[in-house]
């Protein structure tokens, strides 16, 4: 499997999750975003640092399972 399809399901998933999630709690997911916004920047880098951390350590789990 390539990088390139990896990338490609691992966005398209992401995106399809989202919308689920925007289609079925669309006034609750307003007010997280709206709390979101009035977090300071510093905990916003660190929540984002995080996530793009944990992404990651998944990417290279799929890929090293695909391997096998």
């Amino acid at each position: 499997m390539s990088i390139t399809t990896i990338i490609l399901i691992a966005f398209g998933g992401a995106l399809a999750i989202e919308g689920v999630f925007w289609a079925i709690f669309p006034h609750k997911l307003k007010d997280m975003y709206r709390q979101m916004m009035s977090m300071p920047d510093r905990t916003l880098h660190q929540a984002g640092l995080v996530s793009v951390g944990v992404g990651v350590l998944l990417l290279m789990l799929g890929v090293k399972m695909g391997a096998l």
